[in-house]
């Protein structure tokens, strides 16, 4: 028997949430980059979804997530078989990969950008980490978005400053693909949870965390957003859920990840 409960962290909340992208994707490389969607993917492997494939970041593919954080020198990692660089990109240009991104900029289309900020490209106000896997992760699978503090500055009005990541712009679309053929599943953050399924691939929101309004979200979005007639609320852990998220995380790494923003206005956050 599952029972929800009142007692959690908004980062247990959006660990869930984000667990429930992995739901139906079978037999796939789930791939979560960052600690709560490492601890998302993990929940979904260790619960619905035994099928996912998830390595240890190095070399290994495992039978059972790893714990994040210091394992102690007496931990036992089960590993299943050996997942080099080679097997890791059979998966993703077949297709049977799923990533858990945070992109720095997401824009109405659901193309993303981590590489550069302001200015002119080849001179930009702030230089970040380079496109680095975004443009063949954004043709060839899955992938959805975490973004811990939703405001303006990463849902940005217009297009991203640089586009490493395409999606539903048909002006983007490399030869031979479709807007179809673009798969970006759900997108998390410390406001709710929203996908790209509204008219014309339109960013749509699913739910709201307790405490959040529709009005917050559309101040906070630099885009239009389409709204449903019922929005639900985030469903909650149940108290299975939080016993696996906290043997995953034991050192509680996750309360760390989130800033302490109150309600309200984040569009200048």
């Amino acid at each position: 028997m599952t029972t929800a409960t009142n007692e959690y962290s908004l980062a247990e909340l959006m660990i869930c949430a984000g667990a429930e992208a992995f739901r139906n994707d079978g037999e796939v490389l789930a791939t979560g980059i960052g600690l709560i969607p490492r601890l998302a993917a993990s929940l979904a492997m260790k619960t619905f979804n035994t099928d996912l494939m998830m390595t240890d970041s190095e070399a290994y593919l495992l039978s059972e997530p790893n714990p994040v954080g210091d394992r102690g020198s007496d931990y036992v990692q089960k590993n299943e078989t050996w997942m080099g660089f080679s097997r890791i990109f059979d998966n993703v240009w077949s297709g049977k990969r799923h990533a858990m991104v945070g992109p720095t900029q997401i824009d109405q289309f659901g193309q993303a950008n981590i590489s550069a900020l302001g200015g002119e490209y080849k001179q930009p106000k702030v230089q970040m980490l380079g496109v680095r896997g975004f443009p063949g992760n954004s043709i060839s699978h899955a992938n959805s978005f975490f973004v811990p503090s939703h405001n303006s500055r990463v849902f940005v009005a217009g297009e991203c400053d640089m586009v490493a990541s395409i999606g539903y712009n048909p002006d983007r679309l490399p030869k031979g693909y479709q807007l179809d053929d673009i798969d970006i599943r759900l997108v998390i953050t410390d406001l709710g949870v929203m996908d790209w399924n509204g008219p014309g691939h339109q960013l749509r929101l699913l739910s709201l965390h307790p405490g959040i309004s529709v009005e917050q979200v559309l101040e906070n979005t630099g885009f239009e957003v389409h709204i449903p007639d019922n929005v639900a609320q985030t469903t909650a852990p149940t108290t299975e859920q939080l016993e696996i998220i906290r043997q995953l995380d034991p050192h509680n790494l996750r309360a760390r990840q989130l800033k302490d923003n109150p309600p309200g206005d984040r569009s200048q956050a």
